[in-house]
Parts: structure tokens; sequence; C-alpha cells
């Protein structure tokens, strides 16, 4: 599977569409332009980007997703663990709680979490 990736930037112009969807081109730049004080040409350059990308499809002048906000940040979610940490969550949990540790509310979520995919 193709690995997608998007820059802070863009990240935050994806946010705008995903927030906005299914929004036309026009109404978009005018939002850009607004949120990140982006001209016109700035955000037709990055949802080409995006769209080149297959974040996005921009048809007959509507902008709507082909990839989900939470599809898009599972995958990523994904891929950190599987680069960084030979795709063990577990060896991820560690890292992550060695430096800040989780509140009785974090634990009782992960812990529901667990209990879910057990009955499955």
């Amino acid at each position: 599977m193709k690995i997608l990736q998007m820059g802070s930037v863009e990240s935050d112009f994806a946010d705008i569409i995903w927030s906005n969807e299914p929004i036309t081109s026009s109404e978009l730049a005018k939002i850009s332009e607004q949120r990140l004080k982006w001209k016109k040409t700035t955000s037709f350059t990055v949802l080409k980007r995006l769209c080149d990308k297959g974040i996005f499809k921009n048809e007959k002048g509507t902008v709507t997703s082909l990839i989900s906000r939470s599809d898009f940040y599972s995958m990523q979610s994904n891929n950190y663990v599987e680069e960084n940490f030979n795709g063990s969550l577990p060896a991820f949990l560690a890292a992550f709680t060695a430096r800040k540790a989780l509140s009785k509310k974090e634990i009782d979520e992960i812990r529901a979490m667990i209990d879910s995919f057990k009955e499955e």
C-alpha cells in the first residue's frame, strides 16, 4: 500500500476540507485565505498536490475526500509504529509511557479497547 504523507501546512488545509466537505474549490480558497492567510493560487496549488496524492478529489469544482480523516490518521499511526517500533504496539506504548504517566481515565479507555478486541 502506498504511504500517504502530509506536512503540517497540508494537514491544516486538509482539516478545512474534511470539516467542510463537500466544498467548492472557491469556498475552500476563501476559507484558506481567512484561516491560513493564503492567496487563492496557494490554495489551488496545495489542493492539486493533495489530489495528486490521492487524498482528495476536485471534480467539477467540488472538493471531496477519497480518504476520511480518521482513516488517514490511522494509516499514519500504523506507519509510525511499523517504522519506529518494528510494528510492536507494546513497544510503542512502553516508549510513550516512559516519559508520560497514563491517567486512570486513559488506562480505563485502553483497557476497554483491549477488552472490545478480545470479544470479537
